[in-house]
């Protein structure tokens, strides 16, 4: 996504449709003309300007505010100048329409955040905090997004790195005299040591990057089970509400039923699927086909079991069948029938009954547990697989280097295959490929 810093973007920077505000960004180089053409002169820097919007002929637009932030103390770390006018979406297309015709472009999807990326006012972690804010879909995520963009991810990505660094050249001036024995066991020594602290820390930041990418992508849930053992039901009892059918005719579901919930902050992504058993209705064969699909994609599978009944020869051919990195919660269902008591199980196992909520605490809780859930409090960070995966490779480089002690030239390698690794998150050394797909998922005006 090559940019010039000279060009002009601009955007509407809120959502589509009708609301009290609307606005309009626009950043680059010399704004100075396009304000003109806009509100008829230049806006003092960092001061609200009411004043009216004008088109090509000198006939108002709209009225609103004019902000302008003079480069570098803005988002992009360019001119930006931000107009605040009434959020009718014809306002809106005539103010876009009006900055194009005074020189300005339409933003691609992401562009002001790539620009404060390029012009040193973001690393690559905190702009990609920026899109997950925007996509929290509950408040402990919202905050742990906040929190990446305040740094604090990158900040203890930046320790590690200042400390690999170090490491660096300690193996570096070990190569450089050889000779000096007792100085490169001293270095060597050093070196241990600081690989040991530098995998402590990792392990700590790597168990709180993955609890902000479970805040951040959820787990997808698949309730499967034979005909009628009450997967609607538990999935109208997890989510708070009707939103699957429930009839005592088998074979209702046909078709997945989807429902996010969160617990916890967690979102969990429930699929309520067809009973499976052998049937030669056609409709309902193939709904069973799309259980199985569901159940391929999923990260948990509750498996409901008419608890009168127990564990049968159906749910042991479902077990067999079920996909490896699947992991399943059997759950008994209907105990208000069969007269037991909510209660967990090894396996895991939950006895509870969807009709009349009992138990269903035991399994929101097993739910949380089995994710791999554990509240990081206010220190907890977003983080997105890629990061995960960079952190998965830089413990790995460390643990070679660790393994070749006294092998420099490849210890040194090894540390350096690491660093570059770390570097990923924040973009130090990112390929142009990734930073345009990062970028490319924001939406259009930020």
């Amino acid at each position: 996504m090559p940019i010039s810093n000279a060009d002009l973007i601009c955007a509407i920077a809120t959502p589509p449709g009708r609301g009290g505000i609307g606005v309009v960004r626009v950043s680059g180089g010399d704004l100075a003309d396009l304000a003109v053409g806009l509100i008829g002169k230049p806006p003092k820097p960092r001061y609200a300007t009411y004043c009216s919007f004008f088109d090509a002929n000198g006939l108002p637009i709209d009225q609103g505010i004019a902000l302008y932030f003079p480069a570098p103390n803005s988002f992009t770390g360019e001119h930006v100048l931000e107009l605040q006018g009434h959020g009718g979406p014809a306002v809106m297309q005539a103010l876009l329409a009006r900055c194009i015709e005074l020189g300005a472009r339409l933003a691609g999807p992401g562009e002001f955040t790539y620009r404060a990326f390029l012009n040193g006012k973001l690393d690559l972690a905190q702009a990609e905090s920026v899109a997950d804010l925007i996509d929290a879909s509950s408040i402990e995520a919202a905050r742990s997004a906040l929190h990446s963009l305040s740094g604090e991810f990158s900040r203890r990505i930046g320790a590690m790195q200042s400390r690999l660094t170090e490491l660096r050249m300690r193996v570096e001036a070990s190569l450089d005299f050889p000779e000096e024995e007792d100085v490169v066991e001293a270095e060597q020594a050093k070196v241990r040591a600081g690989i040991d602290e530098t995998l402590q820390e990792l392990a700590a930041v790597l168990s709180a990057a993955r609890q902000g990418a479970l805040l951040r992508d959820g787990v997808q849930v698949a309730l499967i089970g034979q005909p009628n053992v009450g997967k609607s039901s538990l999935m109208n009892a997890l989510s708070g509400q009707e939103v699957a059918i429930v009839t005592d005719i088998a074979g209702t579901t046909r078709d997945a039923l989807r429902e996010e919930i969160h617990i916890e902050g967690v979102s969990f992504h429930l699929v309520d699927t067809a009973g499976l058993r052998e049937t030669a209705d056609t409709v309902e064969q193939m709904g069973i086909a799309r259980t199985w699909a569901a159940v391929e994609k999923s990260g948990i599978a509750l498996l409901l079991v008419d608890s009168q009944h127990g564990l049968g020869e159906a749910e042991r051919a479902i077990i067999a069948r079920l996909p490896q990195g699947v992991t399943r919660i059997t759950v008994h269902n209907k105990i208000d029938l069969s007269r037991e008591s909510p209660r967990q199980g090894a396996g895991p196992e939950i006895w509870l009954s969807a009709k009349t909520g009992a138990g269903i605490d035991l399994l929101r809780a097993e739910l949380l547990r089995t994710a791999g859930w554990q509240p990081a409090g206010e220190g907890g960070f977003m983080a997105r697989q890629r990061h995960l995966d960079a952190l998965a490779r830089t413990r790995a480089r460390l643990q070679a280097a660790q393994a070749s002690s006294g092998q420099l030239e490849l210890q040194a390698e090894e540390l350096r295959l690491a660093q570059e690794a770390l570097s990923e998150i924040t973009g130090e050394f990112t390929p142009d490929d990734l930073l345009g797909e990062i970028f490319g998922r924001f939406c259009i005006g930020k």
